[in-house]
């Protein structure tokens, strides 16, 4: 791959990066204070992502695969992006926000597989080539939580008061102009499949892998990984608000540490994996979130807050530990025939119904817990997706039988 491409393909990761972590981290404190959402309200603003990845595969398996250069839809994507997060941020209630991010999410998230397409097109070898060109992808989540903390202080209490928050849709409709105009010039990316190939929505769906469940231990780890994201999802939509009200100074910038854990726990996973094991890995991950809501729900903010920054750093073992190993146990399973369909029910099942139900459960138990003065009782509400993450750690230490899993770096 030319230093060129190298260079382009690196920049479009950062930038696709930067747009998704420049508003969703702080998405619960801006609904909550701006437009004055309620939990359910707030839960169901981020469900949109479960939508936009159910949607996903329709957008990528019709248009992209079949029709357009990846790269151009790329662009008309964020084009489109741009002018949704610019109407975002001069919306003053919650309805009206609510269809522009459903809108917004439903263009993102098939952006996902673009950017990987693109990046792929352009390798010889993308096991070796391709996480140095995704690390950007982190890079640019952290750069752009270290710029609303320490750059521009939007998440200051004073300045959150002032609903100066709602500049981080602003910057986002900045960078999606960018990126969208940037697309254009990226290396070209053709249809993979002929138009005049028929349409399979099994195939697209990753349905044509469904035999892969007359395997008793992917059936379980399936369900696991289905179960899983519903406490993941407390993190995503309470962990910065939750931050704000215990009083954390510059919560967004320091959420970014989780990213700086996950660029670590990445590299220490191949040896990890090689030398404790698919099964062991992915205790850990589990054993890890129960640890992380426990640090959340004893912690607090005084002095450094150091029991809330080790819950933050925890996220580098939840994501990696559990999701990146699971991506090499479902591709090791399903054998050269399936491993795109496989992989798309995956992410199907975990982004879109996992979470999708995870939304659902966060924002009813945030509300069961909201006090009169506009808090809540954060302490009871970590407890739940703790004792949540720590049943499907019991099941899966029960259920799964060990098996030896070949790691290909």
């Amino acid at each position: 791959m030319k230093n060129k491409v190298r260079v382009q393909l690196c920049l479009m990761m950062f930038l696709e990066f930067f747009i998704w972590g420049a508003w969703f981290v702080t998405l619960g404190t801006f609904l909550g204070n701006n437009l004055k959402a309620t939990d359910g309200e707030i839960a169901l603003a981020f469900s949109t992502q479960s939508w936009g990845a159910i949607i996903a595969p329709f957008v990528i398996g019709i248009i992209a695969d079949r029709y357009f250069n990846a790269e151009r839809i790329l662009g008309i994507l964020h084009l489109l992006g741009a002018v949704l997060m610019y109407f975002m941020y001069e919306s003053t209630e919650f309805s009206g926000f609510y269809i522009l991010v459903l809108g917004y999410m439903i263009l993102y998230m098939p952006t996902l597989a673009l950017v990987n397409s693109v990046s792929f097109n352009q390798m010889k070898n993308p096991a070796k080539e391709f996480s140095m060109v995704r690390v950007f992808g982190t890079l640019g989540w952290i750069t752009a939580g270290l710029s609303i903390s320490y750059v521009f202080y939007w998440d200051h209490g004073t300045n959150i008061d002032q609903g100066l928050l709602k500049n981080t849709f602003l910057m986002t409709a900045i960078a999606s102009l960018i990126l969208g105009v940037f697309s254009f010039m990226l290396p070209k990316t053709p249809p993979r499949a002929a138009k005049s190939e028929k349409f399979n929505i099994k195939e697209i769906l990753g349905l044509d892998s469904l035999r892969l469940f007359k395997d008793r231990n992917f059936s379980i780890f399936f369900i696991s990984s289905v179960l899983i994201c519903i406490p993941l999802a407390f993190y995503y939509q309470n962990a910065n608000p939750f931050l704000v009200e215990m009083g954390m100074e510059n919560p967004t910038g320091k959420m970014t540490i989780g990213q700086g854990s996950e660029i670590v726990f990445m590299l220490l996973l191949p040896y990890f994996f090689t030398k404790f094991g698919f099964k062991k890995t992915i205790l850990v991950a589990m054993a890890a979130w129960v640890v992380r809501y426990l640090l959340f729900a004893f912690g607090d903010a005084e002095g450094l807050g150091v029991s809330l920054l080790l819950g933050i750093a925890l996220h580098g073992i939840c994501y990696d530990f559990f999701f990146v190993s699971g991506q090499i146990y479902t591709d090791s399973k399903a054998g050269e025939k399936f491993k795109s369909s496989a992989q798309g029910l995956i992410t199907l099942a975990t982004y879109g119904v996992g979470m999708l139900i995870g939304f659902w459960i966060a924002g009813k138990i945030s509300t069961a817990y909201l006090l009169n003065d506009g808090k809540h009782v954060w302490e009871t509400i970590w407890l739940y997706p703790a004792g949540f993450a720590l049943v499907v750690f019991i099941l899966f230490a029960i259920f799964f039988k060990t098996e030896k899993i070949d790691y290909r770096s």
